[in-house]
């Protein structure tokens, strides 16, 4: 696996279930944020650079794509990492996994730079440009 994707590890749970005994789509969307987390957390740099800058990251776009119904008792892999960064706006891909390494969900999801004092988006520049832009991977490294 790449070192510029960050991998989750998750076991589905009675209480991500709906009445038809699998994962409810929105759980999928707290699965991807806790593999955002983790990918931020693999690299503080970024997010010093980040916050030292007055910036934060902002969702405004989610596409997702739904492939197979998780259950309980699943154990799920979300694999996080950049694959485009533009001085508008950058996208993170998500894809997750079942044990056995069906494709369960994965989703493109776009986000804008926060300036936090103007409370507006801001360009993609400077030491976050290159530092987002050395993290990008094909979607082809989701596979590995």
């Amino acid at each position: 696996m790449s070192e510029a994707l960050s991998r989750v590890t998750l076991r589905v749970r009675g209480y991500h279930l709906d009445g038809y005994q699998h994962v409810n789509n929105a759980r999928y969307l707290e699965f991807m944020e806790e593999g955002r987390w983790a990918f931020f957390d693999k690299h503080p740099d970024l997010m010093k650079e980040l916050h030292q800058a007055g910036r934060a990251f902002v969702v405004v776009n989610l596409n997702i794509d739904y492939r197979h119904a998780a259950v309980q008792n699943d154990d799920l892999s979300v694999l996080t990492g950049i694959t485009q960064v533009s001085e508008r706006s950058a996208r993170c891909h998500h894809r997750i996994l079942r044990a056995d390494g069906k494709v369960i969900a994965q989703a493109d999801l776009t986000f804008v730079l926060l300036d936090i004092k103007s409370n507006a988006a801001s360009i993609i520049e400077g030491n976050v440009f290159e530092a987002l832009k050395r993290l990008c991977v094909d979607k082809e490294a989701f596979s590995l």
